[in-house]
């Protein structure tokens, strides 16, 4: 069973991040569309929120460890 809890932690992790980070990218994307002069400001601003976005399935992983480790 906890092996089951893990495999969905991760999995739910990976997909929350898949998610996130294409809703970013894509307003990004389409702010720079709009205000070519704000491309660098905008990038900044993305890459800051990628990577937080991404902080979310290596706390998955941990989380599967421990439940795996219990």
């Amino acid at each position: 069973m906890n092996l089951i809890a893990a495999a969905i932690a991760v999995g739910l992790a990976a997909l929350g991040a898949g998610i996130g980070n294409g809703l970013i990218v894509g307003r990004t994307v389409e702010g720079i569309a709009r205000q070519p002069e704000l491309q660098g400001r905008l990038q900044t601003t993305m890459f800051i929120g990628v990577a937080l976005v991404e902080a979310l399935p290596i706390i998955g992983v941990v989380i599967a460890f421990i439940v795996m480790g219990s």
